[in-house]
């Protein structure tokens, strides 16, 4: 499986990072060894002072497909879960700067907790799901899909364009305004609406 991930695909978030509105989604990737599932604790780098959280939804891949259409890109994912894109936000900042890629910053070991998935059948508009992120039973981060600028079907269909899809493939489909460091000690816990799906200790 790969993990394909979409930024700046809230205009919020967009402005709090002072970054540029895009015509088109961002993409970025993270390997498969980011990958942190079944609430394992996330073990802070040492090569990063400023590892940021950013919650989102993630949809997974239900069959393979490639230049898929929008109108028919609902047929190929089945399954929605939620995410963190820790992101080591001080290597982002100093390859940004240069103009060089921030693979590292943001494809490191562990920096993709995710949740286990429901069915996109369990809820009755994708297009309206609030999610969020707690620190210790803080409320850092609110989103809702209605302000996503790019929708899952878009995504799904604009990702095909470049990458063949494949069953189990996860798609990262954008954070909300809120992000922000976490810190050794802390509890990060994430909701889709009022049900907590995601829960783990940085260590």
């Amino acid at each position: 499986m790969k993990i394909l991930a979409i930024g700046r695909n809230y205009a919020e978030h967009i402005a709090e990072l002072n970054n540029e509105r895009p015509d088109e989604p961002v993409i970025f990737t993270k390997p498969d060894t980011a990958l942190l599932k079944n609430n394992q604790p996330f073990y802070y780098p040492d090569f990063s002072k400023d590892i940021h959280h950013e919650v989102e939804l993630v949809i997974k891949i239900s069959k393979e497909g490639k230049n898929i259409q929008e109108q028919f890109a609902h047929k190929y994912y089945d399954q929605i879960g939620i995410g963190v894109d820790f992101t080591a936000r001080d290597l982002q900042q100093k390859a940004k700067e240069k103009g060089l890629p921030w693979a590292i910053a943001k494809g490191f070991n562990g920096s993709a907790p995710v949740s286990e998935f429901r069915p996109i059948a369990d809820f009755k508009n994708i297009n309206d799901i609030n999610f969020s992120l707690t620190i210790d039973g803080e409320t850092k981060q609110q989103g809702n899909t209605k302000l996503m600028l790019f929708g899952f079907d878009y995504m799904v269909s604009y990702l095909s364009k470049f990458f063949t899809l494949k069953k189990g493939d996860l798609v990262f489909t954008g954070t909300p305004k809120g992000v922000g460091p976490v810190h050794i000690g802390n509890t990060v816990a994430a909701y889709i609406e009022d049900e907590k799906l995601l829960e783990f200790e940085v260590r």
